[in-house]
């Protein structure tokens, strides 16, 4: 049993040395991510939802490596893949049902972290529980594996990355429901619920992405004779606000809770206040297919990807994405706070 638990606390030590040679004196042995299809890598290929919230079929993944369509809602890497690229790693950790269908190597790899994040995920819904669970189930094997010592060490000092809530706001509009404080009050009870229940489990650094100004998404526009529908962007603002205050409060009230919150809202009205600075030409246009219908292999697909700010009538392009990875990692307080993605990696938690 020794043994097990020395091999274990080994591996962990060459992670965080790995990992510490690229950004400093930082020890993120493994990545955790949770979320929507923003985040996404191929977690839906494995459920039975509809074709809607999948994207495991071209053009998905045409400036992925081999032009491969891996599930990822975009025309190549993701946010989630850019920021674990940052912190070291040499690709993002698969999805839990990825490694769930390996389960030769299944306790060996989630020593280094799971993408839990699914297309359609919200607070709400009993998505963003369930995900929570399967993290618990992870915990148990890595427990398991390295004892509880070991596997308390591993948590505290790996990075959780949160974002969700855009599905939230589209799923209470196509319920024709208003976006109202009541609503928004629930959101956010909901989100401290799962937030402290990934604290209570050992997350100790939280990275959490915000919503962006979903309002302005191509499909959102052709409601609003292609204009930025102003009510969604209006709850995104009162929503990224009402986060920060709830992460100013759970931080107080879990004493080694450490988090950094990234505003998608403000670095995208930025992005579309002055595109050409960005490298940008189309900031209202899905790249592949239209505001109404989904990118496919028969839909209408740009030419010059990276000058498009959407992939598709929901979803940034690779472009985009890697913007937000390297804002979020390593920008000023006016995006994100109260410190960046790699100094909340680099605190040392004891």
């Amino acid at each position: 049993m020794a043994k097990k638990y020395t091999w274990c606390f080994l591996l962990v030590l060459m992670s965080i040395a790995i990992v510490a040679a690229h950004i400093g004196e930082t020890a993120v042995p493994a990545v955790f991510i949770f979320g929507d299809s923003t985040m996404d890598v191929g977690t839906n290929n494995f459920l039975p939802v509809s074709q809607e919230i999948k994207a495991d079929f071209y053009y998905n993944g045409i400036d992925y490596p081999f032009s491969e369509p891996t599930g990822r809602f975009s025309n190549g890497y993701n946010t989630a893949d850019r920021i674990v690229k940052l912190l070291g790693y040499k690709k993002s950790p698969p999805s839990f049902f990825a490694l769930l269908n390996d389960s030769p190597t299944f306790k060996r790899n989630i020593l280094e972290g799971v993408n839990f994040a699914s297309g359609g995920s919200g607070i709400l819904n009993t998505t963003g529980l369930v995900y929570i669970n399967l993290f618990a189930t992870v915990l148990g094997n890595i427990t398991e594996l390295c004892g509880p010592a070991a596997a308390a060490t591993l948590l505290s000092k790996s990075l959780f990355i949160v974002s969700s809530g855009s599905n939230d706001i589209l799923e209470q509009q196509r319920s024709r429901a208003p976006l109202s404080p009541d609503f928004l009050d629930n959101l956010q009870s909901t989100y401290a619920d799962h937030l402290r229940s990934l604290y209570n489990l050992g997350a100790r650094k939280f990275a959490i992405i915000t919503i962006p100004p979903i309002g302005c998404c191509p499909v959102e526009r052709s409601y609003n004779g292609s204009e930025c529908l102003q009510g969604a962007n209006e709850f995104a603002r009162q929503f990224y606000n009402a986060t920060e205050t709830l992460l100013q409060q759970l931080s107080s009230q879990l004493s080694a809770m450490n988090y950094s919150i990234g505003n998608s809202f403000g670095l995208t009205l930025d992005i579309m206040g002055n595109p050409l600075a960005f490298g940008f030409k189309e900031i209202r246009k899905a790249c592949c297919g239209d505001a109404t219908t989904m990118c496919n292999q028969t839909a209408s697909l740009c030419q010059n990807r990276d000058e498009y700010l959407f992939w598709d009538r929901f979803h940034p392009t690779q472009k985009t994405a890697v913007l937000a990875a390297l804002t979020f990692f390593g920008g000023s307080h006016r995006f994100v706070k109260p410190v960046n993605f790699s100094t909340l990696a680099a605190i040392n938690i004891v």
